[in-house]
């Protein structure tokens, strides 16, 4: 089997639920994504429960502050043993070099990737913050910073990574939400595509939560969409 492409997010209130599910999956089937509501009810504790369990943890908590700042952030969370962490790309370049050099060193270094446009973002609500431009451009301006920040990758919709993978080469690492299976309600997304779709056009991980974790079977769900992506990659089932 190889590596698990496919990143459930955690999207839980506390941490009874997640444990729940966790504990019916396979760690070589999926990577899970401990974010924000999870991690403020839960906190480290939970993090390093999942990784003593197997998984690896994509710990999503966008570190937008001052360099010094989010370099702190970013070494605890890498004691945390995460798999990967994020920044905010619009943080700037010195902050992102800061973030990257506080793991330099490391037995083992997460991947530091930085988000560029939240994908509940459209046209109009750039607008509203002052950026009059089409999304595509204001990720790949700044995707193109964190790559010269020696950032591992970014967080982007999948509809930008054709021109993502085509501008910033093929080791560059695209983790793409908004990822809905078809017929899944899109929620509050905006840009979005199917696994299959997604990994089509560049992606190297999904992103995927309320259609798994919301499912009347979750785990039936994530087999599905398993499925779907090796399907797409040309493996075996």
């Amino acid at each position: 089997m190889s590596e698990p492409r496919l990143i459930v997010a955690l999207d839980y209130p506390d941490a009874a639920p997640a444990l729940t599910l966790a504990e019916r999956l396979d760690p070589r089937m999926a990577r899970l994504k401990v974010g924000k509501e999870l991690f403020v009810a839960a906190g480290p504790d939970l993090v390093r429960t999942l990784t003593a369990h197997g998984f690896q943890v994509f710990l999503d908590l966008k570190f937008h502050d001052i360099p010094n700042t989010v370099a702190a952030a970013c070494r605890a969370a890498a004691r945390l043993g995460v798999w990967m962490l994020n920044v905010h790309a619009s943080g700037g370049l010195k902050m992102m070099q800061a973030a990257r050099a506080a793991l330099e060193g490391l037995p083992t270094r997460p991947r530091l990737i930085a988000v560029t446009i939240l994908t509940s973002l459209g046209r109009e609500d750039l607008a509203q913050v002052g950026l009059d431009l089409e999304p595509d451009a204001q990720v790949l301006r700044l995707a193109r910073l964190a790559q010269a920040a020696g950032l591992d990758g970014v967080v982007c919709s999948a509809l930008e990574a054709p021109l993502l993978r085509r501008e910033l080469g093929p080791d560059f690492l695209l983790v793409t939400p908004g990822v809905r299976p078809a017929g899944s309600a899109t929620d509050d997304q905006q840009r979005v595509l199917t696994p299959a779709q997604a990994l089509q056009a560049g992606a190297d991980y999904l992103v995927v939560g309320r259609p798994i974790t919301q499912a009347p079977d979750p785990v039936a769900a994530l087999q599905r969409i398993h499925d779907e992506i090796r399907l797409a990659l040309g493996e075996n089932a």
